[in-house]
């Protein structure tokens, strides 16, 4: 009976540290998130028709135009975990000269800054990439 008892509270005493070490890797997590969060992206543009680059930087929450696009960036953010690390960015695209109501955005995804091809946006005038999210 003794020995059923100490276990239990051996039990009690291991679920209440991994209770306690999550909460705090959490607590942790959100605050390190917000100082990764941009308040700005910066993103390249290629105009295929002409061959110009162009470098935008854009405010997150914010809709802004270039020539028929309209582009929302939602997130951006710095990882910090990796020693190349990864930039990633959720963008919303729209094109102003399509009238179809059925299709909304052009690109309304995650873009990763090392791999633009994971998540590509296809245009047959543009081509979208994301460089940097700034603070």
């Amino acid at each position: 009976m003794l020995q059923r008892k100490n276990i239990l509270h051996g039990k009690i005493k291991i679920i209440a540290f991994l209770i306690i070490f999550f909460n705090i890797i959490i607590i942790s997590n959100s605050s390190s998130n917000n100082k990764n969060n941009g308040k700005f992206v910066e993103i390249k543009i290629l105009d295929k028709i002409n061959s110009k680059n162009s470098t935008l930087k854009l405010k997150i929450g914010k809709e802004s135009k270039f020539k028929n696009l309209l582009i929302k960036p939602l997130r951006c953010n710095n990882s910090e975990f990796d020693d190349d690390p990864e930039i990633i960015a959720y963008l919303q695209v729209k094109d102003v000269t399509i009238k179809n109501k059925d299709k909304v955005f052009v690109f309304n995804d995650w873009t990763f800054a090392s791999s633009p091809s994971l998540k590509p946006f296809d245009h047959p005038v543009y081509d979208i990439w994301l460089t940097k999210c700034i603070n």
